[in-house]
């Protein structure tokens, strides 16, 4: 059987599973839909299965990781969720505007997006940086997000039909320190989109739409610098790294109703770090 026959088979069985559990009523129920960028693995398949059990329908994308994906769904209808996941590259128009009508299809409210997909390239000196290498970055971590929330717009803003909704950006500290000498790109790309963030809290809040950040600090990710991890008790204040389920507690928090007044913020998760 090949690769791809193999997921489809897998698909079937878990749609399969997932009608199941409808009918003896042992899936929760839904509080409209959330779209996770980059969900397959660190804070993305955390806040997937946070929100999930907050009772929203996820549907979240992954880039290339089909297995860890299919373990973030299977882990999240084990607890009686629903979570759908999509092939999707952040910086493909169509894999995005597909990722979407995925998400129509489940036939509830888009309620949240949580722009997470990004990319920290090499780490590296920033002259030494490919050239390609920089358009991955900033069409990753940078369009792609914009793609993400003129799709989510269409969709929750009240002047189009919608019923309101929020957005969440991923950002990182980076933003704020530059990340000399590793990933200076990086960090250019996350503080383009705290100044995202800000200008569309204000642009959108008439039609509903609250728009936030959170930017974390060490976390222990795949992503993260290695050297870093390996020097948190002396980097951190608090003496030790992040866990992507505190990032993804506190984004849960910013679309939930008790943060209904919270919008334009960048909520900085760093153990202390500046």
């Amino acid at each position: 059987m090949s690769a791809r026959a193999s997921q489809e088979r897998s698909a079937e069985e878990r749609n399969e599973r997932r009608d199941e559990r409808w009918r003896q009523g042992q899936v929760m129920h839904s509080d409209g839909v959330a779209v996770v960028t980059g969900g397959s693995r660190g804070i993305g398949a955390a806040t997937a299965g946070t929100l999930a059990r907050a009772g929203y329908h996820v549907v979240f994308s992954y880039r290339s990781a089909a297995e860890a994906a299919e373990a973030v769904v299977t882990a999240i209808e084990d607890e009686g969720g629903q979570a759908y996941a999509v092939r999707a590259d952040a910086k493909d128009e169509n894999a995005i505007a597909a990722l979407f009508v995925a998400a129509d299809a489940i036939g509830e409210p888009l309620r949240v997006l949580v722009n997470n997909a990004a990319t920290t390239g090499p780490f590296s000196r920033f002259a030494e940086l490919p050239a390609a290498a920089l358009h991955e970055i900033v069409a990753t971590n940078l369009v792609g997000a914009m793609l993400c929330i003129r799709e989510a717009v269409a969709r929750m803003a009240t002047g189009y039909g919608g019923i309101g909704g929020t957005i969440v950006n991923v950002s990182f500290g980076a933003a704020r320190h530059g990340a000399p000498a590793t990933s200076v790109c990086y960090g250019a790309t996350k503080g383009a989109l705290e100044t995202l963030t800000v200008g569309l809290a204000q642009e959108l809040a008439a039609d509903g739409i609250r728009v936030n950040a959170v930017a974390p600090g060490l976390i222990d990710t795949e992503m993260a610098n290695p050297d870093a991890l390996a020097k948190a008790r002396e980097l951190v204040p608090l003496g030790r790294s992040g866990t992507p389920g505190e990032i993804a507690d506190a984004i849960a928090w910013l679309v939930g109703d008790t943060a209904g007044y919270v919008s334009g913020a960048v909520l900085r998760i760093a153990g202390g770090l500046p």
